[in-house]
């Protein structure tokens, strides 16, 4: 895989939180801190290692927070191109919002081990939980178990050929790139 920018920028997939709903998704997010979804990490046919389910998972439900350290969008900026040169295979960066970015490269969740699909069965969210913001993945469909979990990373799309990035997901609604 092209070791280009792997920022997963949710702007796209923000869903607007009427302020009321919000309170649910903080007694949801306490829930699964008490209660997290069985997950495991296992080699996956998409891209190296993927995340997979270890019971079945209902729609809507959420699954895992995508944990690491928060940085501002110019450390993640700078820490990117410092992986890059380093050689680091995958960085791990996803962007909550235009300042702030969670980078679990190597202090991260295994919710980082989502693999990218263009058809997904996940979406990721982000919610506030004591007036911070989160980053949770929830379930789009139901889920069977040992099902990979995927989402769709939603990258801008680039112009030059050299810097797109290969799709490996192989769904029948496959665009044939991330970006």
């Amino acid at each position: 895989v092209n070791n280009r920018r792997l920022i997963a920028d949710i702007n796209a997939q923000k869903q607007a939180l009427p302020t009321q709903s919000g309170e649910g998704d903080v007694l949801r997010f306490n829930q699964l801190k008490k209660r997290k979804k069985p997950v495991r990490f296992a080699r996956s046919a998409i891209h190296n290692w993927g995340l997979y389910a270890e019971e079945n998972i209902s729609a809507n439900d959420m699954i895992i927070e995508y944990v690491g350290e928060k940085v501002r969008q110019q450390v993640a900026d700078m820490r990117e191109r410092r992986y890059l040169k380093s050689g680091i295979g995958s960085s791990y960066l996803f962007r909550i919002d235009e300042n702030t970015v969670i980078d679990a490269t190597k202090r991260g969740g295994i919710a980082r081990f989502i693999n990218h699909s263009c058809t997904p069965n996940c979406t990721a969210k982000i919610i506030k939980v004591d007036g911070s913001k989160r980053i949770v993945i929830y379930a789009l469909r139901d889920i069977e178990r040992d099902e990979e979990l995927t989402y769709d990373y939603k990258f801008e799309r680039e112009w030059d050929s050299d810097d797109r990035i290969p799709c490996l997901c192989g769904s029948t609604g496959c665009k044939g790139f991330l970006n």
